[in-house]
C-alpha cells in the first residue's frame, strides 16, 4: 500500500474493543488513525528492534509500588495477536499475589481436596490400592496399573482437558495423603497440607484464575513507558470466560521467560491493546499509545 502510495501517512492503528457484547469488535486502519476510539495525545516510544515491534519498557506498578525487577528497563513487545499480557516469572508471580490469582491446575486441585479429600483418606485407611482410589471415585479411568484421565470425547477441547486435570489432581492428592498417613497425621492436617500443596502446582499453560467476585477490591497495575504511567484496572487486566454456562475470571497475566541478550521481555497483548488505542508508525519507526475511547 505504501509503495503504491495508496495510504495518507505511513503508520497503522488498532482499536480493540473489549466490550463481549459490543457489535464493533475493533478497527484496524491503514494509514491514519479514527478519532473517534481515543482520548488525548498518544505518547510515542522509539523502536529499538524492528522485527516485532520491541521498545524499551521501565517498571511494572502494583497499587503504585515499584514490582522492581524492570525498574532499570526490560525489553517490550506490543502484539495484537497475543491475547493476554505476558512477562518474567518474577514480576507475575508478584502480580498474581497481589490479585489473589491462582494457576488454574491448583484450582481444580483445591476442588479435589474439597470434594473428595476424606474419601481418598478414607479409602487409603481401608486398604484400596492407591492406584483405582480416583477410578473408584469416578475421576479417572483404571486401565488395569493405574488410572489413566477420562478419555471420552466430548464436543468441547476444554472439557476433555478439565477432567484430565481432576484426574491428575486426584492422583496427586492419593501420593500426598499416602504419604502423610505414613507419619500417622490426623485429617484435618493431612487435608490442609494437601490444599497447602495445590497452592503451590504450576499451571501448564500459564493462565492464573481470580475469584471474579473480588474484582473491586484488586489493585489498579501500572506500566511505565517513556517515562508516563499506563495504568491498568482490575476490570481491564481480568479477562472473562463462560464455560458451560459459568463465568469464570482469568488473571491477564502469564509468565513467560525469555532469557537475556533478549530477554526479559514483556508481550502487550490484547489486554493491553484494549486500554489503549495503539499506533504503528512504520515510517519514524516508533509506536504511540493513548487511551482508548
Amino acid at each position: 500500500m505504501q509503495e503504491q502510495k495508496l495510504i495518507e501517512k505511513d503508520i497503522f492503528s488498532f482499536w480493540l474493543n473489549r466490550d463481549p457484547d459490543a457489535s464493533a469488535g475493533g478497527e484496524l486502519v491503514f494509514g491514519g488513525v479514527d478519532q473517534k476510539h481515543y482520548k488525548g495525545e498518544h505518547t510515542y516510544v522509539p523502536v529499538t528492534s524492528k522485527g516485532y515491534w520491541q521498545f524499551d519498557m521501565g517498571d511494572l506498578l502494583i497499587d503504585g509500588q515499584s514490582t522492581g525487577y524492570c525498574a532499570g528497563s526490560c525489553a517490550a513487545i506490543v502484539d495484537s495477536g497475543t491475547s493476554l499480557l505476558a512477562g518474567p516469572t518474577t514480576i507475575v508471580a508478584q502480580v498474581n499475589h497481589a490479585i489473589g490469582a491462582e494457576g488454574i491446575i491448583s484450582t481444580e486441585c483445591k476442588e479435589v481436596v474439597k470434594e473428595y479429600g476424606e474419601m481418598i483418606l478414607e479409602m487409603l485407611v481401608a486398604q484400596t490400592r492407591p492406584q483405582k482410589v480416583c477410578s473408584q471415585i469416578g475421576l479417572c479411568v483404571f486401565d488395569g496399573s493405574h488410572s489413566v484421565g477420562n478419555q471420552i470425547e466430548t464436543v468441547v477441547e476444554k472439557e476433555k482437558r478439565g477432567s484430565d486435570l481432576l484426574c491428575t489432581a486426584c492422583e496427586m492428592a492419593v501420593v500426598w495423603i499416602q504419604n502423610q498417613l505414613r507419619q500417622n497425621k490426623t485429617e484435618e492436617l493431612i487435608l490442609q497440607y494437601v490444599n497447602q500443596l495445590c497452592e503451590r502446582l504450576p499451571s501448564p499453560n500459564g493462565e492464573s484464575a481470580v475469584d471474579c467476585h473480588q474484582i473491586s477490591e484488586m489493585p489498579n497495575l501500572a506500566f511505565t513507558i517513556a517515562n508516563k504511567t499506563f495504568t491498568l484496572t482490575p476490570e481491564q487486566y481480568v479477562v472473562k470466560l463462560e464455560q458451560s454456562g459459568q463465568t469464570i475470571c482469568i488473571s491477564g497475566f502469564m509468565a513467560f521467560d525469555i532469557p537475556p541478550p533478549r530477554g526479559p521481555l514483556w508481550i502487550l497483548g490484547d489486554v493491553f491493546m484494549g486500554a489503549y488505542h495503539t499506533v504503528f508508525d512504520f515510517g519514524e519507526s516508533r509506536i504511540g499509545f493513548a487511551e482508548s475511547a
